[in-house]
Parts: structure tokens; sequence; C-alpha cells
């Protein structure tokens, strides 16, 4: 965790919160959590940027609780008018984004405080107690370095998650993860179930790029998500042996078919969402855990997808945060 102090201020008796997010169940989870402090008071609730705005002039809270990804208005668009309309009050960001850009475009709103969703749990309680003493609370799982570094002085770890409230923005998401690959010559793998890859090869066509050769090349490499799990996994238990020789084989592949002089894959699926969407979350889990290993081992960017309508609220919040953990950057919309 990184605090930075500033000038403490006495507070007052009663905290008055704005909690914003699209998401109810969140919510309640954010409210639960506050019921720790009984002098701290959720006035309102808001689910998209411009009611935010709106209730923040009109109700002047001490803190807004803020997601980044809302509706109407993006939260960090909306932390910026707040600032202007109640500049009184504090805000702290409560998000599922885990890029150190991300992290700073928020913080350079003007809000003080910075949690990951997932890290909710152990850390809000301390990070609204430090931001309503003036102090900066950034999450502890972002290094200072990662603030300072300074542009492409480092390959990133990629593994990504994408959560999609519908099949469109998935295929839209991958379909840019991978053209964005193929158009610098750098080679795209993808997981996916026969109506996902369609839809992509037809995105992908769409952009001027050339599935066909691609895949002749073999710089692009679709794959059947069923087809794929069954060459490591056995009797629904995970073999991790054979998923390494698995995935380590495809890469070379992808990799041998380049000619530039630093070729790098891409990947993207659904693998361990479709064993999460089976009732194997055990598995699903343990398979993103070697998808990361392969990322910073092979130097492999990868995205997953996951569908939001798969998790039901609190019964599914401990997979749901298992799933954000296991990833750099978590995405939802």
């Amino acid at each position: 965790m990184r605090i930075k102090k500033h000038k403490e201020e006495q507070l007052p008796s009663a905290i008055r919160i704005l909690v914003v997010d699209d998401y109810n169940d969140w919510r309640n989870q954010v409210r639960f959590l506050l019921q720790a402090r009984p002098e701290w008071q959720v006035i309102c609730e808001a689910s998209d940027g411009l009611e935010a705005v709106r209730n923040a002039e009109e109700l002047k809270p001490d803190l807004v609780l803020l997601d980044i990804g809302l509706p109407n208005l993006n939260g960090i668009d909306a932390a910026r008018q707040i600032r202007q309309l109640s500049p009184s009050s504090r805000i702290i960001f409560l998000s599922l984004h885990d890029s150190p850009d991300v992290v700073q475009a928020a913080l350079s709103t003007g809000a003080l405080g910075y949690v990951r969703k997932t890290d909710a749990g152990r850390e809000l309680l301390a990070a609204v107690d430090a931001v309503l003493r003036g102090k900066q609370f950034v999450r502890g799982t972002i290094k200072d370095s990662e603030f300072t570094d300074p542009p492409r002085a480092k390959v990133p770890h990629r593994h990504e998650v994408q959560f999609y409230s519908d099949e469109a923005l998935l295929l839209d998401t991958f379909a840019r993860f991978v053209a964005a690959a193929l158009k610098v010559g750098n080679a795209a793998i993808v997981v996916a179930t026969e109506s996902h890859r369609d839809g992509i090869a037809l995105r992908l066509k769409a952009q001027g790029l050339d599935v066909d050769a691609a895949t002749q090349q073999g710089t692009y490499i679709p794959l059947d998500v069923v087809k794929t799990l069954s060459t490591f996994m056995v009797n629904d238990t995970l073999d991790s042996a054979r998923f390494f020789e698995v995935a380590g084989g495809l890469i070379e592949t992808a990799t041998s078919a380049l000619t530039r002089e630093h070729p790098r894959v891409v990947a993207c699926g659904e693998c361990a969402p479709f064993l999460w969407a089976e009732g194997n979350a055990d598995a699903a889990i343990q398979l993103e855990q070697l998808w990361d290993q392969i990322s910073t081992t092979f130097k492999v960017d990868i995205l997953c997808g996951y569908a939001l309508s798969s998790f039901h609220g609190k019964d599914d919040e401990h997979v749901f945060q298992s799933i954000c953990s296991e990833h750099s950057a978590v995405y939802s919309q």
C-alpha cells in the first residue's frame, strides 16, 4: 500500500457517503462493509455517472465511492465534474481495473483513494479512514515502481479478463485484441466456441484482415474450446503437465510462423470460462493460474472472457474474486 500524508482535518461526527456503481449487488456489499462504522452513513446510491454528478451536486456528500466503468458517463469524467461541483467531497475509486495507467488517470482527477474491488473486503475501511483524514490511499497490490517506470521500460505482464454483458461486446473485444496483433506482424491464438470464432473472423475481415491467409500461414490459429479442453482435462480434472505441453506447443507453432525480429504471440479464449459455466470452478481457477504462468514464461499476452450472467450475486462472489485476482487487469461492461 502507498499512503501519502496530507494535512489531517477534524472529522465531522457523521460521515455522509454516496455509493456509485451500476451493479446493485456490489452496492449492497459496499453498504454491508461500511456498517462496521456506524458514523459512516450511506445517504444515497447511484447507478450511472450522470446520476452520481447530480446527486453529488445536490447532497454535497463527505465521501463518494465511485466505480470507473459506469454507463452514460464514466467514473473518471464523473469525478472531474464532482470535484468542480462539490469540491469538499472526497473521492475513492472502487474498480475492477488494474492498469497503473488507469489508476494514474483516476488519481489525476483529485481523488485520494483507489481500491480494487477484489481487495475491498480487507482494504476499503482503511481506505475510507485514510482519505477522510486527508491522506492518499492506493491499494496494496500496486507497487510504487509501476507509477514511476518510464513508458515501455519493460514488457508488461498481460493476463487480462473481460466480463461481458452481451456476446457482441465479447466478440468486439476479442477481435480488437487479435487485430492489434496481426496488423503489426504478430500471431494470435483464439480458443472459443464455433459461433464465437465465426463472429471474430467476420469482424477481422471487416477490418481488412485476410483471415484465411493468416490461418494458412499459421499466424492466426482458431481452435474449438471443447476439443482443446479435451487435450488436457482428464475426468473433469486438469492435468497441468498436459496443459503446458499443449499450450507450449501452440505458442511454438505460432512463433515459428512469424518472420519479424522479435515475434510475439497473443491468445484469447474461453477455456476457463467454459469450465466455470459447466460448474467446475476449481478447474477454472486452476487453469487461470496456469495461463498466468504461461503469460510470464512465454511472454504471451492473454485475454479471457466471462459472461457476467454466469455469476449469481453473493453465491458466486468468492469465485468471482478468485478469478479477478489471477489477472493483471480486469474489465467489466
